[in-house]
């Protein structure tokens, strides 16, 4: 029955959506920040799908209301029949203002649920963000046996929805997960393997899926992040070992009984502990260390003194903790810095080597030779590159802070890099209505109006001349986001006294101050792009002063060429 099930995951598996095979999640949570925050961090390595960040409203329901489910293109693949596409991700006005899209059909639900009385305002992407209480959520897809499309009244829940669910609903990361567990077993789950980080102002948990090989419900763990914890995951299951009666986690009520069911239970001596990623799944997506490298990179960087291998036997290697105590309290920008990191210094550094150009470019494209997939133990590959945490098709990047020592209103920041976050800006926001541009994420044409083409451009040229135009990108975004910072820390501070007596004028004074700012920094970044294309202009190095200077290759690269053999006499040379 197991073999059957592997089988039909990976003819499924073929047809997902590279945004499905991405995406780089962390969790920092109290008593490991530099400034006491709570972050959830979140690249949505999303291959061009929509890159619109959507504010969706707090709204009153009428009583007996239903709420619609839709499916999720992210899911698996694209329906048609339902109106589901990549992009726009969904188009339904009643959601939020920035889901309409009057150009493109209404999106067809999949089924419904009982509607709340009231629900929460929050911040919306291809998965959910964060909210007004301070719920924070990352994402990454995991490899799974079992994977399946949306059937009506079976499964009708990706993760997407059951986080934005819960955003509507709950306050508390604890809430947050009952609550999608329960929808889960009640309403079944379909799609791949998921891990969703979740954090609230105290504490912060793990929940991952999958879909049941019983077409029907489906299978679901959590884990809590221990205090002053540090945690990472990318595309591959990081909960192992299920004990029952443990305090720190959680699991669906059929788990035990669905695995042992259907021979999926790993090891199979059931006096041991359930390990709940080899039960579920094989591994990593696409070739070995296509997760692994980007955990052991996380964790290095947060605890180097643990000296983590970089090198393990297989998929399944318990070389890498949960999560671990940093060496240092980890501020917001190292967070920053992991999101950008190419493994630069180290033995996989993508900035070295004949792949990276004369210019030391760390973008490797992929292609149709490049593996793709769940890797299985028969799994045969003709070739791969090392995956960053700062992959060139990233689409944006959160990272959903909350302060604790601020007042309620003010303590909640979103940081948004549009496009990739080595060659982009973080840009603080509330949950409050966006800045012009920020809904606006439709990747098939191109738009003067929308915010993420112009962080894109800015992206994308570098590719020109990377080891030159990336650092003109990093110094320019290093002093706006030292700018950004200071002016949210005086905001709260400043308007710290009105939150206690009126938090809603508060909150409105400091997402209107953060809009503003935001506004401001895509003007600015609008006008960066032409000074690079002039400062760069026909491979020349130019400044108003002094045009046209001659930069050539790096004296490294010039060997690696037919440089030396070129046309330096009128004599043929020797072959």
């Amino acid at each position: 029955m197991k073999r059957l099930i592997v089988l039909c995951c990976v003819s499924l598996a073929l047809l997902l959506p590279q945004a499905a095979l991405a995406c780089t999640t962390f969790i920092v949570i109290k008593g490991a920040s530099a400034d006491g925050s709570v972050m959830v961090s979140h690249s949505d390595d999303n291959d061009l799908n929509d890159q619109s960040i959507v504010y969706v409203p707090a709204r009153d329901w009428p009583e007996g209301a239903q709420r619609p489910v839709y499916d999720s293109a992210v899911a698996v693949k694209e329906n048609p029949a339902t109106n589901t596409f990549l992009v726009p991700r969904l188009s339904d006005p009643k959601r939020a203002p920035g889901y309409h899209h009057p150009d493109t059909p209404r999106t067809i639900a999949i089924g419904f649920i009982p509607q709340v009385r009231h629900t929460f305002a929050y911040i919306d992407g291809n998965y959910a963000i964060m909210n007004e209480h301070g719920l924070m959520f990352g994402e990454c897809t995991d490899g799974a046996h079992n994977t399946c499309t949306a059937e009506p009244g079976k499964r009708i829940f990706y993760s997407s929805e059951l986080a934005r669910v819960a955003l509507e609903r709950c306050k508390t990361a604890r809430e947050a997960i009952e609550l999608m567990g329960a929808l889960i077993e009640q309403y079944g789950y379909y799609g791949t393997g998921e891990t969703l980080p979740v954090a609230d102002k105290n504490e912060a948990w793990v929940m991952e899926m999958a879909p049941s090989p019983s077409g029907t419900g489906g299978l679901w763990v959590a884990q809590r992040v221990p205090d002053g914890q540090f945690f990472v995951a990318a595309n591959e299951f990081r909960i192992r070992d299920i004990t029952p009666g443990n305090p720190d986690q959680m699991y669906g009520k059929t788990l035990f009984a669905t695995v042992d069911k259907y021979n999926m239970r790993s090891p199979k001596d059931a006096s041991k502990p359930l390990d709940w990623l080899t039960t579920v799944s094989d591994g990593e997506y696409n070739h070995p260390y296509y997760s692994l490298r980007r955990v052991w990179r996380a964790l290095s960087l947060a605890a180097p003194s643990l000296k983590l291998p970089a090198w393990v036997e297989s998929g399944a290697t318990r070389a890498y903790p949960f999560s671990v105590k940093p060496d240092k309290l980890l501020s917001l920008d190292d967070i920053k810095r992991m999101h950008r990191d190419h493994y630069e210094g180290t033995e996989f550094d993508l900035t070295k080597g004949t792949a990276a150009g004369p210019f030391g470019n760390p973008n490797r494209i992929i292609g149709p030779k490049d593996p793709s997939g769940d890797v299985s133990p028969t799994t045969k590959l003709e070739g791969a590159w090392e995956r960053p945490m700062g992959m060139y098709y990233v689409g944006y990047t959160t990272i959903a802070q909350y302060r604790p020592d601020v007042p309620e209103p003010l303590a909640l920041v979103c940081w948004v890099a549009l496009a990739p976050a080595a060659e982009s800006v973080f840009v603080p926001l509330a949950v409050a209505p966006m800045p012009a541009g920020y809904e606006q994420g439709d990747t098939r044409r191109f738009a003067n109006d929308s915010a993420w083409w112009a962080y894109s451009l800015v992206s994308d040229y570098a590719n020109i001349r990377y080891d030159m135009i990336s650092q003109e990108i990093q110094t320019r975004a290093a002093s706006m986001e030292a700018v950004f910072a200071a002016r949210v820390a005086s905001l709260q501070k400043e308007l710290a006294p009105k939150a206690a007596s009126s938090p809603a004028q508060a909150q409105a004074a400091f997402a209107k101050a953060l809009r503003a700012q935001a506004e401001g920094a895509l003007r600015d970044w609008r006008e960066f792009f032409p000074q690079l294309v002039a400062r760069h202009c026909q491979g020349f190095l130019n400044s108003p002063d002094k045009m046209a200077q001659n930069i050539g290759y790096p004296d490294a690269w010039l060997p690696r060429t037919n440089y030396s053999t070129g046309p330096v006499s009128y004599k043929k040379p020797r072959q």
